[in-house]
C-alpha cells in the first residue's frame, strides 16, 4: 500500500502534467485563433475581390449587348435606306 506521501506525490505530478497539458492545449488554441482570423480575412478579401470581378463582368455583358444592338442597329437602318432605294426606283418606274 502506497504511503499519504507517495500518494500526494502522485498527485502532484499528475496535477504538473495537467498543468503542462492545459498550457499546450492554450498554445495551440491561440494558434489556431490566429490561424482562423488571417483565413477569415482571407475569405473577406476573396468575397470583396469575387464581387468586384462579377461586377466587371457584369458591365462588359453589358457594353456588349449595347454593341451589338447598334450593330444591328446600323445594319436595319441599311436595309430600310436599301429598300427605301428600291421603292423609289419602282416609283419612277411606275411614272414612266
Amino acid at each position: 500500500m502506497m504511503s499519504v506521501a507517495d500518494q500526494l506525490n502522485n498527485v502532484v505530478e499528475k496535477t504538473e502534467r495537467l498543468i503542462e497539458l492545459c498550457t499546450a492545449l492554450q498554445e495551440e488554441n491561440d494558434l489556431l485563433k490566429l490561424e482562423s482570423e488571417a483565413l477569415n480575412v482571407a475569405l473577406k478579401a476573396s468575397t470583396n475581390k469575387t464581387k468586384e470581378l462579377e461586377e466587371k463582368l457584369r458591365v462588359l455583358k453589358l457594353a456588349k449587348s449595347f454593341s451589338e444592338t447598334n450593330e444591328k442597329s446600323v445594319d436595319i437602318k441599311q436595309k430600310i435606306n436599301d429598300f427605301v432605294q428600291e421603292i423609289d426606283k419602282c416609283i419612277v418606274l411606275l411614272k414612266k
